[in-house]
């Protein structure tokens, strides 16, 4: 029993010098200064460090092909009609009367009355660098004695009585100038803007706006253009059937057009 309790105080005596001492230090090795100094980078992470600089040179280079692309915007472009997919109209109010149903089957009423041909000729030549800068050769011929409408009456009477369209067919316009149009162009955007200049109907000219929208889509142009005339000012008298019809004398004309880069 005495022995016990001395084994039993012996224990107590070791457990306490060990809560006295703590945790011991840990073992440190000695280091030089040189080792104390910033840990030279490894080639895999110089490679790394490289990486972003290499990312930097592709997005520059990306950015040159970008400004290469936009470039392709630039200077001086011709753009040429393509008939097949472009049309000139003409619209016009026409009134009816009593006598336009008997004679032809039209009820009384105003109209508008609409009139188109594909015959249609002629370029674009844009300086992209400058938009607002003079323009180049810019000239459009519509064949008028080719006019159609729902009616072919009409038709013949306007190619063979009044502005007797078979004697003069040729409309020309020849764009001298173009205003508001924008002083940047990106491809595939819908702009609007005027082209300025005369048109000469039956030998007789006369100074006109048009108001155009269109969109550039890689080598071809596709847009609208449109004027606000009267008959009178080409020397065009607007018909007047007794009972039958009279027509205005203020009429639109409008071309639907497409041009590709020549």
């Amino acid at each position: 029993m005495i022995r016990l309790l001395r084994l039993l105080v012996i224990a107590a005596l070791v457990a306490g010098l060990v809560a006295c001492a703590g945790p011991a230090a840990p073992v440190t090795q000695p280091q030089d200064e040189t080792a104390a100094e910033e840990p030279t980078a490894t080639p895999v992470a110089a490679a790394a460090e490289a990486q972003p600089a290499a990312e930097s040179g592709e997005g520059e280079a990306a950015a040159g092909e970008s400004s290469e692309g936009e470039s392709a915007l630039s200077g001086l472009r011709t753009f040429v009609i393509v008939p097949e997919e472009s049309r000139a109209s003409y619209i016009v109010d026409e009134e009816f009367f009593g006598g336009a149903l008997a004679k032809y089957g039209i009820p009384s009423g105003i109209q508008d009355t609409i009139g188109s041909t594909q015959a249609i000729e002629g370029q674009f030549e844009l300086n992209f660098d400058d938009l607002a800068s003079a323009l180049g050769e810019n000239r459009f011929t519509v064949d008028l004695s080719t006019l159609s409408s729902d009616q072919r009456l009409r038709d013949n009477w306007i190619r063979e009585n009044g502005p007797t369209f078979n004697q003069y067919p040729e409309a020309i316009f020849v764009a001298e100038r173009l205003e508001n149009a924008p002083t940047e162009y990106t491809e595939g955007e819908e702009v609007s803007f005027q082209l300025i200049g005369p048109l000469t109907i039956r030998d007789e000219t006369v100074e006109t706006t048009w108001e155009v929208t269109a969109t550039l889509q890689g080598d071809t142009i596709t847009g609208v253009a449109v004027a606000n005339l009267k008959m009178t000012d080409f020397g065009i008298t607007p018909p007047d059937f007794a009972n039958t019809l009279t027509v205005a004398d203020d009429f639109q004309a409008r071309v639907e057009f497409t041009a590709r880069e020549q």
